[in-house]
């Protein structure tokens, strides 16, 4: 069965403030004040915008950043890009699909 995973209309409606930010406009959440860097549920997190799966409970472990850290993604779930816009070249995580900025 395939999936269409894109931006839903809908979807970007019900974003928080906060969530828009992060996933729109590249924000990032507050180290140790988010919805998923403590979470210990098994289960896949998705995407907030698109519903694609992109990474297991289980490749998930504890980083000491605050954010919530995988050891890897899901298959062809995201993609990645170099941000330079700090002054330095970080690693950006996106939604292979939608685009939308995870970290």
């Amino acid at each position: 069965m395939s999936h269409d995973y894109r931006k839903n209309p809908q979807a970007l409606a019900a974003l928080t403030a906060d969530q828009y930010r992060v996933t729109q406009e590249d924000g990032t959440e507050p180290a140790f004040h988010n919805a998923y860097w403590d979470n210990h549920e098994p289960g896949i997190y998705v995407d907030v915008v698109s519903g694609q799966p992109l990474f297991s409970s289980t490749d998930k472990y504890e980083s000491g950043t605050g954010w919530p850290s995988f050891w890897a993604p899901l298959r062809n779930a995201v993609a990645t890009r170099t941000d330079r816009t700090l002054g330095m070249a970080r690693t950006e995580v996106l939604c292979r699909r939608c685009g939308g900025h995870l970290g």
